[in-house]
């Protein structure tokens, strides 16, 4: 089923009372999502999907699916592709998310079904049968309605008509975010929040930001934002990676001679570019000796196309932007003991012709779904540090979830717990566990401002994806503001 609204403004859609309501029950009609219908009108138009059932996965639903478009650039044609899942509970009250992940150019699809959402797919030997899937017992779509969209515009089934649309950033991108945010005043009432990994982690703070700025200029309509919790998070500045080094030493990965050359022949070097040649051969050694294993997780096996910055498929392709998806040409495939033999069936799940119906997915828009984008789409990382935005946002009263799975290699908790510090907000609930069962799940600290970090014990670099029982837990108590 699907519906189209289009309309110049705000007035032109509601000033006669257009009732938007009929047909729908009331739960959905009251979700956040039907929300943007309303700022759609506002922004251009919007194309909807109400899913009734989704390929591969036996039985009803576990709560209702939509997914659609959102105009964000009407001068080229851009639009978002969003994925909207209602929460299990009770959606009339119950939170709202918005979800983003990181590789800067990679679909939420992987949020989705590797992560938080209530579908995983099912891990077996690739047949040339549709990619199965099952139902999620972790899935945060129990606690909060979550709303996955496909960004930047160029990103999996996001498009732009002109190739002028795929020329985004850090900023413009998160700009486009806000703008499909935008929302009827009459159904606000459910608490907001922004979340994401990775890279997204970079870009969250400062949406949550943008959208501080616009309520406190009573910008209308307005969000009810409560705050927001980053994964593993980038935020630009070099600690996000050369703490690798201390993170790796701390796991016998490299040895005391090598921890101490580094140490001190590196010291103020660009990690990515050292000047000093006996720094080069330190972290050159560094590198091949962390390549022994996953730097997503250092636990796991070595795979095939495992890359650190997760845009394996892209290694594999050069997609030319204005002809997005014209290749047909499925990634290598790993080995079935690897976890990113999931993100191997997601391409063949994705690219389904069932799949794409089921979704309704626009001909002629996207022809091959690819998981990572790198250098076949532009991309201006505009957004230096996002550490400032942090700060602003945390004095403003705003809660903030910082975790980190504590077997990355990509960005270490190390780096992160350093930038928390270095806010200099005073502690109110010192360093400790933090149970399941009367396991110890990670170790969490409190700071003033509402600001809570948090390790996950055996987490890699997407967290839920590793931890899914324990991702879920620390989740439930901060989403429902009890300590964890």
């Amino acid at each position: 089923m699907e519906y189209r609204a289009k309309s110049s403004s705000y007035e032109a859609c509601c000033a006669e009372g257009l009732d938007l309501s009929k047909g729908l029950d009331k739960s959905w009609f009251l979700s956040f999502f039907f929300l943007l219908l309303f700022a759609a009108t506002a922004a251009g138009s919007l194309t909807r999907t109400n899913v009734a059932s989704l390929p591969g996965f036996d039985g009803a639903l576990p709560s209702r699916l939509e997914t659609g478009y959102v105009t964000v650039d009407e001068d080229n044609g851009a639009e978002l592709f969003y994925y909207f899942i209602e929460s299990e509970g009770d959606p009339s009250t119950d939170p709202v998310l918005l979800w983003l992940i990181g590789g800067d150019r990679c679909s939420v699809l992987s949020g989705l079904l590797l992560e938080i959402g209530p579908y995983k797919l099912v891990i077996e030997p690739y047949d040339g049968e549709l990619p199965r899937l099952r139902y999620h017992p972790y899935s945060w779509t129990k606690l909060a309605s979550i709303i996955f969209v496909d960004s930047p515009v160029g990103v999996a089934f996001s498009y732009s008509r002109d190739p002028k649309g795929y020329d985004v950033g850090d900023v413009s991108a998160s700009m486009q975010l806000i703008k499909l945010l935008k929302v009827h005043p009459e159904y606000l009432s459910n608490p907001f929040y922004v979340g994401g990994d990775s890279y997204a982690g970079k870009i969250v703070p400062f949406i949550v930001q943008k959208i501080s700025e616009d309520i406190e200029s009573v910008v209308r309509p307005t969000l009810n934002l409560k705050g927001y919790l980053v994964g593993n998070p980038g935020t630009g500045e070099s600690i996000d990676h050369d703490s690798a080094v201390p993170f790796s030493h701390g796991f016998g990965i490299i040895s005391d001679q090598l921890y101490e050359m580094i140490m001190e022949h590196c010291k103020g070097e660009d990690y990515d570019n050292p000047k000093n040649e006996i720094c080069r051969q330190g972290l050159t050694r560094f590198e091949s000796l962390l390549d022994e294993g996953s730097h997503a997780q250092i636990l796991d096996r070595k795979c095939i196309y495992a890359s650190p910055v997760l845009n394996h498929e892209t290694i594999y392709r050069k997609i030319l932007m204005e002809k997005i998806g014209v290749l047909k040409h499925a990634p290598p495939q790993p080995s079935i003991k690897c976890g990113v033999y999931a993100n191997y069936l997601s391409y063949f799940w994705a690219n389904s012709n069932v799949t794409r119906k089921t979704l309704g997915i626009k001909k002629g828009t996207v022809n091959e779904w690819v998981r990572c984008h790198e250098h076949d789409l532009p991309y201006t990382k505009d957004i230096s540090s996002s550490i400032k935005y942090h700060h602003n946002v945390t004095l403003k009263g705003y809660r903030a979830l910082v975790y980190s799975g504590d077997h990355d290699a990509v960005i270490p908790f190390l780096g992160t717990q350093a930038w928390v510090r270095s806010l200099k907000y005073p502690i109110v609930d010192d360093w400790r566990a933090w149970h399941i069962d009367g396991q110890s799940a990670g170790f969490t600290i409190a700071y003033g401002n509402n600001l809570t970090f948090a390790t996950v014990k055996g987490g890699g670099h997407t967290a839920p994806e590793f931890e899914p029982e324990r991702c879920f837990a620390m989740f439930k108590r901060w989403i429902s503001n009890m300590a964890l």
